[in-house]
């Protein structure tokens, strides 16, 4: 891609109509490890985005590379040219994990590459991936502490699939490696987001975007169209049944959720009211929504004796 075709997409772009005008647009170079491009390219393609954030129209640039990429100088260079938002490739913070996932880069590149955007005054993302090789749910909690403690702004956390053609396919293939159950990668994730979520740090992303390549290259793993509301699904399964656990057996509730929850509430295929069922609490509560509630969460808003 050259700096005209970014400025033609951009103008592409601007011209179509939004339904959130008071939104800040951005533009993202993704898909890549940006960092990693010659110098003189990386300038060339964000020249041609700065006339657009002078004029108004693009509030700020945002991109995605890899950990150890990073230096001083280059992010000097990214803030001279209006990036605002980096995403980091780290995967995780366990040395060992890294060396057998063929990552190429340490935890310590995540951890200096990280404190060099904080400093720097950038929004940092961070890509965390459960399920790597030699990965283990101890391992992943301590990588999940640790990035707690780097303080990004917001992670994204991705199941990690085989696909046809890959390193990790081969080794699959050879009987090497095993991926996670869909269930397993779901438990994994929730913990993982609910752990982010109690320190103020956003998850925006769980699960890849489907898409119909994807589905065709898949050989194994824990893949699931829906896989994040798979995730809020079972988070919400647990406070209901964390509320519940509270209540006498003998009384009824009343339960209140975000309006735009119901879905999540219910979980895909009715599988947590069929939970519920099963455990015998599906009738001891009656169900209310609230516009203004946030969304992700349960409140228990009266209980009622029998006496009652």
């Amino acid at each position: 891609m050259t700096g005209l075709e970014v400025t033609r997409i951009i103008r592409t772009w601007l011209q179509r109509p939004r339904r959130k005008k008071r939104v800040g647009v951005q533009v993202a170079f993704f898909g890549g490890s940006f960092t990693c491009l010659d110098l003189r390219r990386q300038q060339e393609l964000l020249d041609a985005v700065v006339p657009f954030i002078a004029t108004g129209d693009v509030q700020t640039i945002r991109l995605s590379t890899r950990p150890d990429y990073i230096t001083a100088q280059g992010v000097s260079f990214l803030r001279r040219h209006r990036v605002g938002i980096v995403e980091l490739g780290v995967q995780s913070l366990d040395d060992q994990v890294l060396q057998m996932s063929l990552r190429g880069h340490s935890a310590e590149d995540a951890i200096r590459s990280s404190r060099l955007l904080k400093n720097e005054g950038m929004e940092l993302g961070i890509q965390l991936m459960v399920g790597l090789p030699g990965q283990t749910f101890a391992g992943l909690r301590r990588t999940t502490a640790r990035v707690i403690a780097l303080g990004p702004d917001f992670v994204r956390l991705y199941p990690v699939l085989v696909v046809a053609g890959s390193g990790l396919a081969r080794r699959y293939q050879r009987g090497e490696y095993r991926p996670l159950t869909l269930s397993r990668a779901v438990l994994q994730v929730a913990w993982m987001k609910k752990k982010f979520t109690a320190v103020g740090i956003r998850v925006v992303r769980m699960g890849l975007q489907p898409g119909p390549d994807l589905e065709k290259s898949l050989l194994a793993g824990p893949y699931h169209p829906a896989f994040g509301e798979l995730v809020r699904s079972r988070l919400m399964l647990r406070q209901v049944r964390k509320l519940m656990a509270g209540v006498g057996s003998d009384a009824r509730t009343v339960l209140s959720i975000a309006e735009r929850d119901i879905s999540v509430f219910k979980g895909i295929k009715q599988a947590n009211i069929e939970r519920l069922t099963s455990l015998g609490l599906s009738d001891r509560f009656t169900l209310q929504t609230n516009p203004s509630q946030r969304r992700g969460t349960v409140k228990l808003l009266e209980i009622q004796k029998p006496s009652d």
